[in-house]
């Protein structure tokens, strides 16, 4: 017989809100750095074609909303 960890109700409810809101602070992060590159690409357009081929575009793009969080 194994021992498993088992979280109360409550536990595991706060577990999974801090973990959307982790989520969410994420997104948050990356969105931010995408508006800052954007307004440098158009304070300085010459600067967008030095640096559009050394950013990691997946690092860029937002999660997909396609499979929302239950609760």
């Amino acid at each position: 017989m194994t021992n498993r960890v088992s979280y109360a109700p409550q536990d595991f409810q706060k577990m999974c809100k801090q973990a959307e809101r982790d989520h969410e602070s994420k997104k948050l992060v990356v969105l931010m750095e995408r508006v800052k590159r954007q307004i440098a690409e158009r304070e300085n357009p010459g600067l967008k074609s030095e640096t559009s081929g050394s950013t990691d575009s997946g690092l860029l793009r937002l999660p997909s909303r396609s499979a929302p969080f239950e609760r």
